[in-house]
């Protein structure tokens, strides 16, 4: 490294942002994620064994993906050659993919590539990957803040350890903080920086599990804010509120988090949890999803979750469809509370859900096939009807014949619960049935 070089690379490291200066080195200085980390846990194990496989490394962002990467690489003595999926083409890589080989065959040296976004290559991008890292030829390392079992090929991902990583807790935003705040070389040691009541926990909230976005607002309010008489920088909630321009809830409308905050307001719904489910509504709205979007999903759990135990739900869940096409946003997010809130509060089953399920199954194993004659079309010759009883020609409205194929056993698909509306159609059907066992019509 020449002069020139060596000062650019200092100048670097003390202009870096903060996040960047306080990356850890060693496992021992690494925060987080001790379910892999921990001593005798999967991570550990490999580092204390020599051996490493082709990882995947599957989490939100700045938990320390590509952290991990860079120290196991390091303490491991293997070549590194970081990727981003975002900005390479395939003869870049097939570049680093021969270099490795050549390495490995000259030096005896294994490389470890990581592909930081993997997802973001399509699926003939991955394949070039898949017989380097079959044959051994590099070890792979990807990162990806997508669900790898929807964006990763199949073969691919067969190879690949998946080593899921979650969002910092807490105690884990804290400790980073805190080194931040003492480290008189990287962090703010040499400043008195103070926090106000209540503003270290409101930082660690803004955060969200992110420690990237954890340190980055750390430098913004320690720089942005003037020091007191006493020479002391005093944070205070109004100084973090003042530097941070959103409240980083992560939201990718094509993305894991669309479909695990859909998912968690459906489960809301289903749970009879009306706070939750607003909750998860308004995240969805604010971040952007289309309404519509919301609406026939509430429209399909009015079906599947409550049915007729309430069947006004589906009424409702259709008429705030329309009615969302009709008045548009923002006033829109009115009926969608108004019928979140409702079907959250609505007695709930699923047996018509579980009912058509079975009916299906059986369909597709080719039970039964024989209509009764009584049953078939009018159009078919009159004799064929011979037998029919009209229902409506009986004094309740019923008469016991049987209806399902001949050549399959009676079965029951529909069972009511006893809970709501659903437990007058409940009642109703046993009251029915006894008149079949009793053979009155």
């Amino acid at each position: 490294m020449d002069l020139f070089s060596f000062q650019a690379e200092n100048h670097l490291e003390k202009s870096a942002p903060l996040a960047q200066r306080m990356r850890p080195e060693t496992l021992e200085d690494y925060v987080g994620q001790k379910h892999v980390i921990g001593p005798g846990k999967y991570i550990h194990r490999l580092m204390a064994s020599g051996f490493m496989p082709s990882l995947l490394f599957y989490g939100p962002p700045g938990i320390g993906k590509t952290t991990l990467a860079e120290i196991m690489a390091k303490d491991s003595h293997r070549a590194f050659v970081p990727l981003s999926a975002v900005t390479s083409n395939v003869k870049e890589l097939r570049k680093v993919l021969e270099e490795a080989k050549d390495r490995l065959g000259a030096q005896g040296r294994e490389t470890i590539l990581f592909l930081d976004e993997i997802h973001r290559f399509n699926k003939s991008q991955q394949d070039v990957l898949l017989p380097y890292v079959e044959k051994g030829k590099i070890i792979l390392m990807g990162a990806t803040t997508e669900n790898p079992y929807f964006y990763v090929n199949g073969a691919l991902l067969s190879r690949l350890q998946v080593v899921q990583l979650y969002p910092l807790d807490d105690e884990a935003i804290r400790e980073l903080l805190m080194r931040a705040l003492h480290d008189e070389e990287k962090g703010y040691g040499k400043d008195d920086v103070i926090f106000d009541a209540g503003a270290m926990e409101r930082l660690i909230d803004l955060s969200h599990g992110d420690g990237r976005y954890a340190l980055n607002l750390l430098e913004i309010v320690v720089l942005s804010t003037p020091q007191d008489a006493d020479g002391r920088i005093l944070i205070t909630t109004q100084d973090l509120a003042d530097a941070s321009m959103t409240n980083n809830h992560a939201y990718d409308r094509d993305g894991n988090n669309h479909y695990d905050t859909i998912s968690a307001f459906i489960k809301s719904i289903r749970g009879s949890d009306p706070d939750a489910a607003i909750y998860y509504m308004a995240k969805m709205l604010d971040r952007g999803e289309e309404p519509e979007y919301i609406a026939r999903r509430m429209i399909i759990s009015a079906s599947e979750d409550i049915s007729n135990a309430d069947p006004h739900a589906l009424n409702l869940a259709v008429a705030c469809f329309e009615a969302l096409r009709i008045i548009g946003m923002p006033e829109g997010r009115i009926p969608l509370a108004q019928t979140a809130a409702y079907l959250a509060s609505a007695p709930k089953s699923n047996r018509s859900y579980l009912a058509i399920g079975e009916a299906m199954s059986d369909v597709k194993k080719g039970v039964g096939s024989v209509i009764p004659p009584y049953l078939r079309d009018q159009h078919q010759p009159m004799d064929a009807h011979e037998g029919y009883r009209y229902p409506h020609d009986y004094p309740s409205g019923y008469v016991p014949q049987r209806y399902l194929p001949l050549d399959m056993n009676e079965k029951t698909y529909y069972r009511p619960t006893d809970r709501g509306y659903e437990k007058k159609l409940a009642a109703y059907l046993r009251e029915i049935k006894q008149e079949d066992t009793s053979g009155n019509s």
